[in-house]
């Protein structure tokens, strides 16, 4: 995308209209992902695919937040969060806790009772679309949010580089377990989903709070654009 020259309204338009789409790709990218995930999670067994299939459905709760916050800031300009953000940010924190807590106390027992999955090949392609689709995503979160000087767009994008790394550790853990064939890989594969998972939920507590920076975005130095930071 080549960069624009425009007046400020126009720029903001313009802006608006990129955020809004890529908002709504996420949330419903996020809802296919975990249907598809979860159903074959539980049809293959696999604990590690099951658990990153819920945690797309939490990133759906999250990522409506993010939808309102974009159309609350095109109606009204306003910079600070609604109820409706912060309950969002806080279901999404508990959400992601309770599926931390879930994973974990699942991978264990199945680690203590030498469980395996029937196949983790679902995981590898679930991944595979995954990590192309979470970058192509990342690179025009980072690309709006530089153009037009928006932190929330930037932030957004560093958070979803949390859904890169999920996508990771399913593709290692799925081809770990189908190339050795040791249902270990498939129990700390879901160990790793867990950890992110916890840190995720930390993040929407930290913002449900007001701190608008989290997942390790540079809040410093958003980049230059043509407007004024929307």
């Amino acid at each position: 995308m080549q960069e624009i020259s425009f007046n400020p309204d126009t720029g903001k338009n313009i802006f608006y209209r990129w955020a809004m789409a890529l908002a709504l790709i996420t949330i419903f990218y996020n809802l296919l992902e975990g249907l598809i995930s979860v159903f074959f999670g539980v049809k293959g067994g696999t604990v590690t695919l099951l658990g990153f299939g819920v945690d797309s459905f939490v990133e759906v709760i999250s990522g409506a937040g993010i939808w309102h916050m974009i159309r609350r800031m095109r109606q009204n300009g306003s910079g600070n969060q609604d109820e409706f953000e912060k309950n969002a940010l806080r279901v999404t924190g508990a959400s992601f806790y309770i599926l931390t807590f879930g994973l974990t106390l699942t991978a264990l027992i199945d680690i203590y009772k030498g469980y395996k999955p029937e196949t983790t090949l679902w995981g590898i392609i679930v991944a595979a679309i995954s990590i192309l689709s979470m970058q192509v995503l990342i690179h025009y979160k980072v690309k709006i949010g530089k153009q037009f000087s928006s932190r929330a767009l930037l932030t957004d994008a560093a958070c979803s580089k949390t859904c890169l790394y999920l996508s990771i550790v399913l593709l290692i853990a799925s081809i770990g377990y189908e190339v050795t064939g040791i249902g270990l890989m498939d129990s700390l594969g879901a160990i790793g989903i867990a950890i992110f998972s916890l840190k995720e939920g930390r993040e929407a507590f930290k913002k449900a709070k007001g701190e608008s920076c989290g997942c390790g975005a540079n809040c410093k130095n958003p980049g230059q654009g043509q407007t004024k930071k929307p």
